[in-house]
């Protein structure tokens, strides 16, 4: 487990991906599993510390949406905006875990209403980044003109089940 580092309000964990497929609702005797899916592009994994706010969405998307860390078809990096990829974004408190003997406590995470309040934010801006991107490359043949670009996202407070099938692995730790 890391430690959060000082000051910082969220941690990501970014992985590029070719498909993933997220169970956001098991099934139970009246209905099947429910799922949402992406194709290529890229998962977010997010955390949000005690003391986070709205503030820092902004500066999150951004820095998220524009690293240039997926493979174009011609083999160079480019970011999820510009290449253009959809987008998963999993809840993920165990992020914040710190190790404490042989447990894990999770006492430097945000409460519960107020982390569902920014994951929700999180989620909307980075569909409207991404889509806003995707629409800007609609002219640019190299980029595939946008189509088929998506933002899914888990449901925040519940355990979930994630097929994932990545094209590297690139796997990379953001701290906020």
């Amino acid at each position: 487990m890391t430690e959060k580092a000082a000051g910082s309000a969220a941690r990501a964990v970014l992985q590029q991906c070719l498909h993933a497929r997220l169970q956001v609702k098991p099934p139970d005797e009246q209905s099947e599993a429910q799922w949402v899916q992406i194709d290529r592009g890229m998962v977010i994994y997010i955390c949000f510390f005690k003391g986070a706010t709205e503030d820092i969405l902004p500066k999150m998307v951004s820095s998220l949406l524009n690293l240039r860390l997926c493979e174009s078809g011609s083999g160079r990096l480019v970011s999820v905006s510009e290449l253009p990829g959809s987008l998963l974004v999993v809840p993920q408190a165990t992020l914040g875990g710190r190790a404490k003997g042989k447990a894990v406590q999770y006492h430097g995470n945000i409460g519960k209403e107020d982390g569902l309040r920014l994951y929700g934010g999180f989620v909307a801006l980075c569909e409207k980044e991404l889509l806003a991107a995707a629409a800007a490359a609609r002219g640019n043949a190299e980029a595939g003109g946008g189509a088929g670009v998506t933002v899914k996202s888990g449901t925040y407070g519940n355990r979930q089940v994630l097929k994932l099938d990545t094209n590297g692995p690139y796997t990379h730790l953001m701290e906020f």
